[in-house]
């Protein structure tokens, strides 16, 4: 039988590796031959006689793929696993020194392995590869034949693939996928690889657009990459995401901030921010520091009756996101937010003076006469409105009694301060004072206003006693 001898130049390298990181590679580059040849899925399966098989679909390997060279097509797939044909001669290198016999078929041959003397160099001994005809000359694809390959080898092989981990994808973005983990140690995978491992993630990630400082950081044996490689993608991959479903772990995550027990992703603050970008834009939602969620029980009971969810946010996350915008554009919902779309939303409803009860109508008809009190209406004030609602005020989110109207020159009153007359002045007068000075409560020219009425009041009250 015609059989030619190919040198692999290879006498002992890698001596730490078992026969799954062999594995690991043949597994890689049928994985690369299916995804650049578009076709069927690879097998991996034991036949009756416990030989283990894995054979892809592609084009059939060729001796030149022995070499050691780039290959220019899979140097141009950002998707595809290896890049310099290294992986398969170190695995051919590791079944030799491991004990397991190889045959490898293809159309263009059959390849089994021994050592041989180097040609011209009699004293050095290498291990060659020997080249048959093919077996079968119609043979589609590559196949690659184990004996002496245990299960538990090919478990673990097939085990460092995110093709047969069994973690799914949540998410998919332009620089990788946010995957659910499989058990409580999440993985970090390149192409589909896993080369890392981390204790402290909410996620697992399969990184497919690598940078350089992940490219550098790549070893032969694809595996203990450290977190500083990848930590930037990672991050990226985070930002990208647009799926409430992310949000949510992470924002569940966040309540662990006070007790220090977050995941590590949830330490990159601009990670909790685009989580809370993500979940503004997917849902009602109101963001509260947990001072604001003691302190302001009204307004948070009223956005639940509304049927807002409350988010508890540290304090340092609050000030990022107040005033900003989410994923679609919307103002995110703090505190201060949600009683502005809440103000905004308000429709009085007004009461005309025809509907008014008797009682209510003669205490209204003194309007006239309270202003004269302080030397008649002032000229701001063009008209005063009765309403059975009215909006209820920042921080106590209770209803307010009076509000001056600026914009329209007007005092609105609500409908229940025309039990008394003295309710109805009093409510009417503090407004008055609003609209004269063009200040909110606890303020020093409010105050001042305020102390002036209460003086002319008094003043004219007094005149006939003087």
């Amino acid at each position: 039988m015609d059989v030619k001898k190919f040198d692999l130049n290879i006498e002992k390298i890698l001596e730490d590796w078992e026969v799954f990181h062999a594995i690991r590679e043949v597994i890689a580059n049928a994985l690369d031959e299916q995804l650049l040849t578009g076709t069927e899925d690879i097998e991996i399966f034991k036949d009756r006689n416990d030989i283990w098989h894995i054979r892809d679909y592609g084009r059939g390997i060729k001796y030149e793929h022995l070499t050691q060279k780039e290959n220019d097509e899979k140097l141009k797939n950002p998707y595809v696993i290896g890049k310099f044909g290294i992986g398969l001669k170190d695995a051919l290198a590791t079944f030799d020194r491991r004990g397991v016999k190889v045959l490898i078929k293809s159309r263009f041959g059959d390849i089994t392995l021994n050592k041989s003397e180097k040609h011209g160099f009699e004293d050095i001994v290498t291990l060659h590869a020997n080249i048959f005809p093919p077996s079968e000359p119609n043979f589609r694809g590559t196949e690659f034949t184990f004996e002496n390959v245990s299960d538990e080898d090919i478990i673990k092989a097939k085990d460092l693939f995110l093709r047969f981990s069994g973690e799914k994808v949540v998410e998919r973005v332009e620089y990788g996928e946010v995957l659910k983990k499989k058990n409580e140690t999440a993985r970090i995978y390149i192409n589909g690889v896993k080369v890392a491992e981390e204790d402290n993630f909410i996620f697992s990630y399969n990184i497919t657009s690598l940078t350089k400082k992940i490219r550098q950081a790549l070893n032969r044996e694809r595996s203990n990459v450290g977190r500083s490689a990848y930590t930037d993608r990672i991050k990226s991959i985070l930002l990208s995401c647009k799926e409430k479903e992310v949000a949510e772990y992470l924002i569940n995550d966040l309540k662990n901030f006070s007790t220090g027990e977050m995941h590590d992703e949830l330490k990159w603050i601009d990670v909790q921010e685009h989580a809370v970008k993500i979940l503004n834009a997917a849902e009602k939602v109101v963001f509260l520091t947990h001072e604001e969620l003691i302190n302001s029980t009204s307004m948070v009971d009223e956005a639940k009756r509304g049927g807002y969810r409350i988010i508890t946010v540290p304090d340092n996350l609050k000030e990022r996101i107040s005033g900003t915008k989410d994923i679609e554009g919307n103002i995110i919902r703090d505190l201060n937010q949600f009683y502005k779309e809440y103000d905004e939303s308000f429709e009085f409803k007004f009461i005309p003076p025809n509907e008014l009860s008797a009682s209510e109508k003669r205490i209204f008809d003194q309007t006239d006469k309270i202003f004269s009190l302080i030397g008649g209406r002032p000229r701001v004030i063009k008209e005063i409105k009765i309403s059975g609602t009215m909006r209820k005020e920042f921080g106590s989110f209770t209803e307010a009694v009076g509000v001056w109207d600026p914009e329209k020159g007007r005092i609105i009153i609500k409908r229940d301060q025309l039990a008394t007359v003295e309710n109805y002045a009093g409510t009417l007068l503090h407004e008055t004072t609003h609209a004269i000075s063009g200040k909110g409560d606890v303020n020093r020219d409010f105050e001042k206003n305020l102390t002036q009425i209460i003086g002319i009041i008094a003043s004219n009250a007094l005149k006939g006693d003087l």
